[in-house]
C-alpha cells in the first residue's frame, strides 16, 4: 500500500501572525495529516507591543521574549532557526541563507520593517524600535548619555536632549515610559531634571492621528506634564549625526540631540516585494480568505497583510490583534484545503478596541465602544497583553511572562 504524501505548510516567522497560526495549526491537524515547518530568524518570539518599554528600560529586555519551542508541540511541528532570504513562488520554494524548504501551503509572517519614507540619514543616525536587539540598544544609549554627561568637564546639552519621530502608537508609549525612566535616571546620575530635553515631532495635525480627540488631548496633557515637548504638525526634514532638522510651513529648525529615535513608519516585508507578489510598501492586499491574489496556497497575515476596513476605505492599521486574529482564520482554512472538505471562511475583523500606554500608571483606550483613560485603563493594557500570552501559551506562559502590577 502507497502512503500517500503528506502536505507541506511552512510558515515564516513567529510574530503574533505566525506563531497564532502555528499553535491553532497544531491543535486542529494530527501529526499524520500534514508536514508544519515554522522559520523564523531567532529561537524566541519578542512581543513587539512591549518594546517600547525595554527600550526606555522600565522593563528587561528578557521580558519581552519568551522561547518559541516552549509553546510549540514539536511532535507536530518542526522549528528551523533562519532567516528567510527569498521566496520563489513558481517553484513553490522558500530560500533561506543555509538552506531551502519546498511547502504546499505557505504561510507569509514576517513582519514589518521601518519605513523611513525616503527622509534623509533617518536609516543611518536614527534608533528604531524594531526588535529585541534595537531596543536594548537603545535603552544603553539613553543611559550612556547620561553617565557621559555628569562626568564632562564640559557639559553638552545635547546628550540629554532626546527627540522621537512620530506621535503614533509606538512614539506616545515610547514617551510615556520615558516619562516615568528619565527621573529615576536624573536621580542615578545626579542630574537636574530641568537639563533633560524631550521632543516628540509629528508631521500629522495632530497626535495619534485618527484616535479619539478628548483622549489624545488627555494624552499630550499628562505627557506634557511629565516635561514633553510636542512639535505637531512639523515634518523632520533630515537626521544628521548631531541631531535634526524639522520644518513648519515655511519655517525651518535645527534640533541638537545625541539620541534620535524613529517611530514614525512601519511597511512590510521587502521579501515578498522580491518575490513578485502585487504589493504596496511590502504589504500584500490579500483576497477574503487571507491569500495572495492568483496564489491560492500563499497566505499572508500580519504586518505583510493588508486588510481593507470599508466603513472607512481604509487598510485596518497593523496590530497584534489583527494579526492573531488573521492567524487563527488561517489555520482554519489551511486545515479545510488539507482535508478537503467543509469550505474556507472569510476574514472578518473584529476590533474589540485599543489601548496606548501612558507610562505603567496611566493610559487611554477604547474598549467595546467606551472610551477609558487613567488608571483604569492601564489596568486594562495588562489585561490584553496577558491575554495574548495566554492564547498562544496557555496559562504557564502568563504565569511566567505576564504582567500582574496592577495598582
Amino acid at each position: 500500500m502507497i502512503a500517500l504524501r503528506k502536505p507541506k505548510i511552512v510558515i515564516l516567522g513567529a510574530g503574533y501572525g505566525g506563531l497564532t497560526t502555528t499553535v491553532r495549526l497544531q491543535k486542529t491537524l494530527g501529526v499524520n495529516e500534514a508536514d508544519i515547518t515554522l522559520i523564523n530568524k531567532n529561537d524566541y518570539h519578542y512581543e513587539t507591543t512591549w518594546l517600547h518599554e525595554a527600550s526606555a528600560g522600565t522593563l528587561h529586555h528578557d521580558r519581552v521574549r519568551y522561547e518559541v519551542e516552549g509553546v510549540i508541540d514539536r511532535s507536530k511541528v518542526k522549528f528551523v532557526k533562519g532567516t528567510v532570504t527569498s521566496i520563489n513562488r513558481e517553484e513553490k520554494r522558500v530560500i533561506l541563507e543555509d538552506g531551502e524548504y519546498e511547502y504546499d501551503y505557505l504561510v507569509i509572517a514576517l513582519g514589518g520593517e521601518s519605513e523611513t519614507f525616503g527622509i534623509k540619514g533617518i536609516k543611518e543616525y536614527a534608533f528604531t524600535i524594531s526588535n529585541v536587539n534595537s531596543s536594548r540598544q537603545i535603552r544603553e544609549h539613553i543611559e550612556y548619555q547620561f553617565a557621559t554627561y555628569s562626568s564632562e568637564e564640559e557639559k553638552s546639552d545635547e546628550r540629554l536632549t532626546i527627540v522621537v519621530g512620530g506621535a503614533g502608537f509606538t512614539g506616545i508609549e515610547f514617551l510615556g515610559e520615558l516619562g516615568n525612566r528619565i527621573p529615576e535616571l536624573c536621580r542615578e546620575y545626579d542630574i537636574d531634571q530641568n537639563k533633560v530635553r524631550v521632543i516628540c515631532v509629528e508631521a500629522a495635525p495632530s497626535a495619534l492621528p485618527g484616535f479619539d480627540p478628548e483622549l489624545v488631548e488627555y494624552a499630550v496633557n499628562h505627557l506634557e506634564r511629565k516635561g514633553i515637548e510636542f512639535k505637531i504638525g512639523t515634518a523632520i526634514k533630515e537626521c544628521k549625526p548631531d541631531g535634526i532638522v524639522v520644518g513648519k510651513d515655511d519655517q525651518v529648525e535645527e534640533i541638537k540631540a545625541n539620541t534620535v529615535v524613529w517611530a514614525a513608519g512601519v511597511r512590510g516585508s521587502s521579501i515578498i516585494e522580491a518575490a513578485g507578489f502585487e504589493a504596496m510598501r511590502g504589504r500584500v492586499k490579500v483576497d477574503p480568505y487571507l491569500r495572495v491574489p492568483g496564489h491560492e496556497d500563499v497566505f499572508v497575515v500580519g504586518d505583510c497583510s493588508l486588510v481593507i476596513n470599508e466603513e472607512i476605505n481604509r487598510p485596518y492599521p497593523p496590530t497584534a490583534q489583527i494579526a492573531m486574529q488573521q492567524g487563527a482564520l488561517c489555520a482554519k482554512n489551511i486545515a479545510v484545503l488539507v482535508r478537503g472538505q467543509g469550505e474556507m471562511s472569510e476574514f472578518v475583523f473584529d476590533n474589540k478596541g485599543s489601548v496606548c500606554s501612558l507610562g505603567e500608571d496611566d493610559a487611554i483606550g477604547v474598549v467595546f465602544g467606551r472610551k477609558i483613560w487613567g488608571a483604569r485603563a492601564a489596568f486594562m493594557k495588562k489585561v490584553i497583553d496577558n491575554r495574548a500570552l495566554f492564547v498562544i501559551g496557555g496559562p504557564s506562559l502568563v504565569l511566567k511572562k505576564g504582567k500582574f502590577n496592577f495598582l
